[in-house]
């Protein structure tokens, strides 16, 4: 079986397009699939977005990345696990060549990353000299981790002790056990961060996790970019035109509960 493990919290107007893309990109392939939706503290229509498309929803409150995705592969009953954040789409192609990559004995992998809508000049620039020397080194995106149960287990999974950059740690893990495949065939990951935040605070908050390294990615205190909750909810924010199309369903049956 195949795991699909979706960490969210408060994910209502991405989560749909997330989970539809799971199913499409798994549609055809010729093992089962579940997929499981970690809802981290969420106080929005997350949880039932998920059970209404036949998710698992396991809950926790730890507002930790690293800790979201461990608890959906303690829940997860597949020997393939694939780790896809809520904001991001997968297709067929990298469900097929991840599975033909585990199958050839890599320990695990991850996927290049292109951003949706409208992004600055500014992000677009950061993100190609980012990914470049990112993906040059073989790490892999946290939008997007693909191994094995086995492997999983062997490194203990994600290091709670990190708030932001547990991706990383766990791929270099993976690396001592075997190869680290990162694919072609790029993941869509929302690119709302970088046209939500103006270029200097967000250049500022990011390049001081970097400078401070595992020291500075250990206190979710000092990580706003990463944790302070904002989210896009207006079609004028995404800035490509394009609104969920059961967006307007879901705010109407909130507010209707609210009466």
């Amino acid at each position: 079986m195949i795991s699909f493990i979706v960490p969210a919290h408060n994910e209502e107007f991405e989560l749909s397009s997330t989970l539809a893309a799971i199913q499409a990109a798994s549609s055809n392939a010729a093992q089962p699939y579940e997929i499981i939706v970690v809802d981290d503290a969420s106080t929005d229509a997350t949880p039932e977005i998920a059970a209404q498309v036949g998710a698992k929803v396991v809950p926790i409150n730890r507002r930790q990345i690293a800790a979201a995705r461990n608890a959906g592969a303690r829940a997860a009953q597949g020997e393939y696990l694939f780790f896809v954040d809520a904001d991001t789409r997968i297709n067929r192609a990298h469900v097929i060549d991840a599975i033909a990559a585990m199958d050839a004995c890599y320990a695990g992998g991850s996927a290049r990353v292109a951003m949706d809508g409208f992004v600055p000049m500014w992000g677009r620039v950061l993100l190609r000299g980012f990914s470049g020397l990112y993906f040059g080194l073989n790490l892999g995106a946290g939008a997007f981790l693909f191994t094995t149960r086995r492997n999983f287990e062997a490194i203990g999974g994600f290091d709670e002790q990190y708030f932001v950059g547990e991706e990383v740690y766990f791929s270099l893990e993976l690396r001592k056990l075997g190869r680290f495949k990162v694919l072609r065939e790029p993941i869509v990951t929302s690119g709302r961060k970088l046209r939500m935040y103006p270029a200097k605070q967000f250049l500022r908050e990011f390049f001081g996790v970097v400078v401070a390294g595992p020291r500075g990615a250990r206190s979710r205190s000092k990580l706003r970019l990463w944790y302070d909750g904002k989210r896009e909810n207006q079609v004028a924010e995404r800035g490509d035109g394009c609104r969920r199309p059961d967006y307007d369903a879901r705010l109407l049956k909130r507010l209707l509960r609210l009466k």
